[in-house]
């Protein structure tokens, strides 16, 4: 699940104040999801460095690695300042904080490097790790960090697509009948949603790797814009699937209503939609309704397994939403 950002600095704090935060941690998000900001303000929670200066040369206990070769690469020469930098006794009962911007541009040697500070971190030190292509990294590393995955900006875009796909299983629950054709023209419908997705990941994703082209062209070798292609290719590929994953979930959130509805328990997960939901409610019995939950399992472990996506959402829609 993603956090907005103001969610997981308030999640931080309280561990903070309680004396339970970890040593290391690694914020996950789309571009211009935050990662920066929430990684500033909670450096300024446990070092007392303004939030305006943290990555500025005037922060103190505070080392930043990011991407510098023309490889855009963090080297190990990079992580071993930093560890020489977080062994340094801090001044004032500070934290040392280390944060290390495109973690997932961490040279194979680096990260190798880098396993040993999260195996033993210094004293006092706060380690923070920010990417948005989380998968890249080895899972030795992501074993050994609290993830922070937080929404991306475009988290009203997510609402509006997940408001559509609750106004659709609305309208469906006002037909009396889930025929064959129904049940068809309701899964295209879903899959208009994802293609709408796919679109608007893709040409955010674009932007942003026209925006690198442009400014690293005459700074850096053509092998870096090249494999920079293939990394905006895999972030594309990953916001989309997350984005996919949220709207299988709004389909279980309908059907788990559905359910609380029979039995008549309060709580609504689409409170919007408990009207439907309890009308619903009135069609199916216990065993109907965890039958569709049950397919609903299954059509998201195709997903998980990569089988083909329309064929996946036909197959699960026409088993679902048929009388």
């Amino acid at each position: 699940m993603a956090f907005a950002r103001t969610t997981a600095l308030e999640f931080l704090r309280r561990a903070y104040e309680q004396n339970r935060l970890a040593h290391a941690y690694l914020i996950t998000g789309a571009p211009g999801s935050g990662k920066e900001v929430l990684a500033a303000e909670l450096t300024s929670l446990v070092n007392g460095t303004p939030t305006k200066d943290v990555f500025s040369a005037k922060a103190r206990e505070v080392f930043v690695a990011r991407p510098e070769s023309k490889s855009r690469r963090i080297s190990i020469e990079q992580i071993r300042e930093l560890e020489h930098a977080l062994q340094m006794r801090a001044a004032n009962s500070r934290r040392k904080v280390a944060i290390i911007s495109d973690a997932d541009r961490l040279g194979d040697a680096a990260a190798n490097a880098f396993l040993k500070t999260l195996e033993e971190p210094p004293k006092d030190s706060l380690l923070l790790l920010l990417s948005a292509l989380p998968e890249a990294l080895p899972e030795t590393i992501l074993s050994r960090c609290i993830a922070i995955p937080l929404a991306p900006d475009g988290e009203a875009r997510s609402k509006k697509e997940e408001e559509k796909l609750v106004e659709l299983l609305q309208q469906a629950s006002r037909h009396t009948t889930w025929s064959i054709q129904f049940a068809y023209r309701l899964a295209q419908e879903f899959q208009q949603l994802l293609r709408a997705i796919r679109e608007e990941v893709k040409n955010e994703t674009d932007d942003a790797l026209k925006r690198e082209q442009a400014r690293y062209k005459d700074a850096t070798d053509g092998a870096w814009l090249e494999e920079r292609e293939g990394y905006y290719k895999a972030l594309t590929e990953s916001l989309y699937l997350q984005r996919r994953a949220a709207l299988v979930e709004i389909l279980f959130a309908w059907w788990t209503d559905v359910l609380r509805a029979t039995n008549a328990v309060a709580q609504r997960d689409l409170p919007a939609a408990t009207r439907e939901t309890a009308a619903l409610a009135r069609r199916f019995d216990n065993a109907q309704i965890f039958k569709r939950i049950r397919l609903l399992e299954e059509f998201r472990d195709h997903f998980s397994r990569n089988i083909h996506e329309s064929l996946a959402i036909e197959v699960a829609f026409l088993a679902i939403f048929i009388v």
